[in-house]
C-alpha cells in the first residue's frame, strides 16, 4: 500500500517525452541552491542549540524547547502568514527593514527564512536525540582529566553522534527542500520545486508534472533514506 503510489507515478510516467522546461532547471538550480545554504545555517546553528537542550536543565531549558515546538507544530500555511505578518513589508520588522531599503517577500531571503523555518525545528529535535543518547559520564571523566569541553565536543560527543547528526540534516533537508505552505504565502518567488510543481498542476494537469516530480523525489529522497537506513542499522 505505501509503495503503490511511486509504482504509478513510473507506470504513468511519460517516458518517451520525458523533458523539462527551462522554468523546470530554474526551480531544480534554486531548490538545490538555496537549501544548501538554509542547511549550513542550520547546522550551524541547530547544532550548539541541540547539544544545549540535551545536557541542560531548568527554566530557560523548558521554555527554550516550547518555543521550538512552535514552529514545528504550526500548520505550514499559518506559519507562512506568520512570517509574512513579522518579516513581510506590512509586518513591525518588514517596516523598519523598509527604511533601509531592505524587502524580505517574494526574494531569495524570504527563501532562505522559509527553509530555515522549515528546517531548523526538525534538525534541533532530532540532533537532541542525537546528543541525548551519549552517556553524560563520559564527558564527567574527561572533565576531571583536564580535557577542555571544546576538546571533548570535537573528539567524544561529535563523533558519537555523527550518524543521528546526519539523520537530523537529512530530515531537515527534506522538510526545507520540500516545504510548500510557507513558501506559497511568503516566499512564492523565486520558485523552487514544490511551487514549480504546484505552477504546473495548475496549468498542465497532474501528467505535467511528472517529469520535475521525478527529479524532485531523487533530490529529496535518496540521502535521508540513506542515513536513517545507516542509523537504524546500527
Amino acid at each position: 500500500m505505501l509503495v503503490a503510489p511511486f509504482i504509478a507515478l513510473a507506470l504513468l510516467t511519460n517516458w518517451k517525452h520525458f523533458n523539462l522546461s527551462s522554468s523546470d532547471a530554474q526551480a531544480i538550480v534554486t531548490s538545490v541552491v538555496y537549501g544548501l545554504a538554509a542547511l549550513t545555517v542550520i547546522a550551524l546553528i541547530g547544532t550548539p542549540l541541540a547539544l544545549w537542550l540535551a545536557t541542560a536543565r531548568g527554566r530557560l531549558h523548558d521554555g527554550a524547547q516550547l518555543f521550538l515546538l512552535l514552529p514545528l507544530l504550526t500548520p505550514t500555511l499559518a506559519l507562512g502568514i506568520l512570517l509574512a505578518s513579522f518579516y513581510g513589508p506590512i509586518g513591525p520588522l518588514g517596516i523598519l527593514l523598509v527604511h533601509f531599503g531592505v524587502i524580505i517577500s517574494n526574494n531569495p531571503p524570504a527563501f532562505l527564512i522559509a527553509a530555515l523555518y522549515a528546517g531548523l525545528p526538525t534538525y534541533v529535535v532530532a540532533a537532541r536525540t542525537a546528543f541525548g543518547e551519549i552517556p553524560s559520564e563520559l564527558a564527567e571523566s574527561a572533565l576531571t582529566l583536564g580535557v577542555t569541553r571544546a576538546q571533548i565536543f570535537r573528539h567524544i560527543t561529535l563523533p558519537m553522534a555523527r550518524d543521528g547528526i546526519g539523520a537530523a540534516l537529512a530530515l531537515a533537508w527534506v522538510r526545507g527542500v520540500g516545504e510548500l505552505g510557507i513558501v506559497l504565502i511568503f516566499a512564492y518567488f523565486p520558485q523552487g520545486m514544490p511551487v514549480k510543481l504546484w505552477v504546473n498542476l495548475e496549468d498542465g494537469g497532474l501528467s505535467a508534472t511528472f517529469p520535475l516530480l521525478w527529479i524532485f523525489l531523487l533530490a529529496a529522497l535518496p540521502l535521508p533514506l540513506w542515513l536513517l537506513r545507516r542509523r537504524v542499522g546500527r
